[in-house]
C-alpha cells in the first residue's frame, strides 16, 4: 500500500551513521523508511499528496525531486550530504534536530525549479567546463573509478565556444562555461549566483567557469565563509526563460545530470511540489 509519509534515506551521505539513523526512525517513527535504491520507484511507494523526507545530500534530494516533480508531494530535507547547496538555499538548518523540527513543523510551499532539455535541475543547469568540473567532481566525492579516465580528460580539454541568448537576454559572445543558477552555489560549494529558489527566476553567468583558474578561485573562496555570497555576486543576470545555441555544441549538465547538448532551452518554473521550509 502506498505510504502517506515517506522517510528516505541515503547511505551515501557522509552524514548518516548509524546513531543519526536510529535518531530518525524514532523522531519520524510515522514515516514509512525506504532506502537511496527504491528511488527509482518512489513514485509506486507514495500516495498523490505524501510528505517526503529526504535524509541526505543535494544528489539524492535531486533524484527523488526528478522523480517526483509532477506530483503534489510535499518534500521535506535533512541535509546529511557532504556540501547540501540546495537546503542550504531553502534556510534549512545543518543541526540534524533543527532540521528534523523543520521537517515535522514547518510550512510547505511552492518554489523555483529550473528546467533544461526536460531535466529537472535544483542547483545550476551548466554549459561546458563548469558542468564537466562538476560532474567529474560528483564522481569523485563517491570514488567512483570507472568512467572518471574520460571525465577528466573532459575538463582537461575543454575549448571556447561561440554562444548565442534569446529570449530573455539577448546576448552572445565566446564563453568557456555558461552557468544558470537556481541556488547561491553549486557542486562543491562552488559561488555562482545571487538567487534562490524562493525567487521566481534564474541567474545567468557566463563568468563563473571562464578558466580552470577561475574554477580554482571559487573553489577557495567556498571554503572562505565570509567571502562565499561576494564571490557569487559577479556579473549576473536574470531570466525566466532562455534560448540557448552554441558552435560547436556543448554537452550540458542539469546539476550533476547529464541534460544532452545544446541548443537547449532553460526555464524557472514553480513547482507543483511543495517544499518544507521553516516558518
Amino acid at each position: 500500500m502506498p505510504a502517506a509519509r515517506l522517510l528516505v534515506l541515503s547511505s551515501r551521505a557522509g552524514g548518516l551513521n548509524a546513531e543519526t539513523e536510529a535518531h530518525l526512525r524514532q523522531e519520524l517513527s510515522d514515516h514509512t523508511v525506504v532506502r537511496f535504491g527504491a528511488v527509482k520507484r518512489i513514485r509506486s511507494l507514495v500516495t498523490p499528496n505524501a510528505k517526503v523526507v529526504v535524509a541526505g545530500g543535494d544528489g539524492t534530494v535531486g533524484a527523488v525531486v526528478r522523480q517526483l516533480a509532477d506530483t503534489r508531494c510535499r518534500i521535506g530535507v535533512i541535509p546529511l550530504g557532504t556540501f547540501n547547496n540546495f537546503a542550504t538555499s531553502l534556510r534549512v538548518p545543518a543541526d540534524l534536530d533543527k532540521a528534523i523540527d523543520v521537517a515535522q513543523r514547518g510550512r510547505a510551499r511552492s518554489i523555483t525549479l529550473g528546467h533544461v532539455n526536460g531535466v529537472v535541475f535544483l542547483e545550476a543547469c551548466a554549459v561546458g567546463l563548469f558542468g564537466e568540473t562538476i560532474r567529474l567532481g560528483e564522481y569523485a566525492k563517491d570514488g567512483r573509478l570507472q568512467g572518471i579516465t574520460a571525465k577528466i580528460r573532459r575538463v582537461l580539454t575543454a575549448r571556447p565556444f561561440r554562444y548565442e541568448l534569446s529570449k530573455d537576454l539577448v546576448r552572445s559572445g565566446t564563453a568557456m562555461s555558461l552557468v544558470f543558477s537556481n541556488t547561491y552555489s553549486t557542486g562543491f560549494q562552488l559561488p555562482v549566483g545571487n538567487s534562490t529558489p524562493a525567487d521566481r527566476y534564474l541567474d545567468f553567468s557566463a563568468q563563473a567557469g571562464s578558466t580552470h583558474l577561475d574554477i580554482a578561485g571559487r573553489a577557495l573562496a567556498s571554503a572562505l565563509l565570509a567571502k562565499h555570497r561576494e564571490k557569487g555576486a559577479g556579473q549576473v543576470f536574470r531570466f525566466r526563460k532562455l534560448r540557448v545555441v552554441t558552435k560547436p555544441r556543448v554537452r550540458a549538465y542539469a546539476d550533476h545530470v547529464p541534460a544532452g547538448y545544446t541548443p537547449l532551452t532553460v526555464s524557472a518554473e514553480l513547482s507543483r511540489l511543495k517544499f518544507i521550509v521553516p516558518r
